[in-house]
């Protein structure tokens, strides 16, 4: 801002001689780096709208939400078991285990402690 004073100060006689050269030509830069900043900063704006009605949004769905119960799992449980003849999906690249569960191929290893 200093800079700015000492400009007018030693420019002040040629400011005044010509006065509607300066106003032009301070209207024109002017205007046009408000509009310039105005085009930049619109896309910003306009997306610090959208996310303060979208958080808007949410916390309405949330103080509505307040009274319910919770959603139901989306974990499928027809058709599993524990306990039956179910098999199991083999994975990608291996055959599946058809071993059955109560005979070992091998005696058990005792633990020595």
């Amino acid at each position: 801002m200093h800079d700015l004073i000492d400009f007018f100060q030693a420019n002040g006689a040629l400011v005044i001689a010509n006065p509607i050269a300066f106003l032009t030509f301070a209207v024109l830069f002017g205007g046009g780096g408000f509009i310039v900043g105005r085009y930049f900063l619109t896309e910003r704006i306009a997306n610090l709208e959208s996310r303060i009605a979208r958080r808007d949004d949410e916390i309405a769905a949330l103080k509505t939400r307040k009274g319910k119960t919770a959603d139901p799992s989306l974990i499928p449980i027809i058709g599993t078991s524990a306990i039956g003849e179910n098999e199991a999906t083999p994975l990608l690249g291996k055959w599946p285990d058809r071993r059955r569960p109560g005979t070992l191929s091998a005696p058990p290893r005792q633990r020595r402690g």
